[in-house]
């Protein structure tokens, strides 16, 4: 398969990036590692006129922790980087973990945090973490920069609310307290497989008593979905496992999945229950970020 020709555009700036977007309107599309561009213009399913380039930004780079705010993670960053990140390792391990269990290790090389946010997947495995954990996102434009919860930024199946022009810049995984989360997906094979079904959960324990819970599916919906009715009646609770088997049932019956190759709606709404009390249980007992 090849791709269709296309001109090849690499701004020096996110600043030029942004003119350069402005300027093109929809004859562009934007690439930072390529997996998914790339793949769908080999399958005939994007033909972009102009091709713009994200690789020489590198204020795009990097994590890190900023007293009072929280970590950092740079659009570009690889899921690699992201499995490999000394600063995920100590505060929040659950994303080095999710982004583990991503497709193969060539593809972990090239796929960016950005990327896996913007295409608005319902089976990416990096939102439902991110959501459970409280992030936020960065967009920028020739217009200014605005900054959202990451839960907000998907409006439906490969749909969000990113505007025409804007780059996505950055994520900021806040300072939140929460004191352990984890994310478990099931997928049809091993390794490298989307997700069936997925479930990330965050907690903070007070005094062995459950003060916060969220709880966020992946491949349940539309779009990655909070279980907010199982989040409520968690708060305050006991971790016993008739309550995390009750949250479970209630996070079944939140989500709205569909029948596709990979599961049948039936089968999701199953998952969904069966991984969210797993995620809880784990993110409770296991006690790490």
């Amino acid at each position: 398969m090849y791709v269709p020709d296309f001109e090849y555009l690499a701004p020096g700036s996110l600043s030029e990036a942004c003119r350069v977007l402005d300027d093109l309107g929809p004859r562009a599309a934007v690439l930072a590692g390529g997996t998914d561009l790339l793949h769908k213009m080999k399958l005939g399913k994007a033909a972009p006129p102009v091709v713009v380039s994200l690789r020489n930004l590198d204020e795009l780079r990097g994590i890190r922790h900023e007293p009072g705010r929280g970590v950092v993670i740079g659009a570009l960053v690889t899921q690699n980087e992201l499995v490999d990140s000394p600063v995920l390792h100590e505060r929040y391990r659950s994303v080095s973990e999710a982004a583990h269990q991503m497709a193969s290790n060539p593809i972990r090389n090239l796929g960016t945090v950005g990327g896996n946010i913007v295409n608005g997947v319902p089976s990416a495995d990096l939102p439902p973490i991110l959501i459970a954990l409280k992030a936020s996102i960065r967009l920028v434009s020739v217009r200014g920069e605005r900054t959202m919860p990451l839960e907000e930024f998907f409006t439906g199946a490969a749909q969000t609310r990113i505007e025409p022009g804007e780059i996505l810049t950055e994520v900021v995984v806040p300072d939140a307290g929460m004191t352990g989360s984890t994310y478990i997906k099931f997928g049809l094979r091993r390794s490298g497989a989307l997700a069936v079904a997925g479930a990330a959960a965050a907690v903070c324990m007070e005094d062995g008593r459950i003060g916060e819970a969220r709880i966020a599916l992946a491949s349940c919906a539309p779009t990655v979905i909070r279980a907010r009715d199982a989040e409520s009646y968690l708060e305050g609770r006991e971790p016993t496992d008739e309550a995390l088997e009750e949250a479970g049932r209630r996070a079944s019956a939140e989500s709205r999945p569909r029948d596709s190759i990979r599961g049948s709606a039936e089968y999701r709404r199953h998952l969904a229950g069966v991984l969210t009390k797993r995620a809880l249980k784990r993110a409770i007992w296991k006690g790490h970020l």
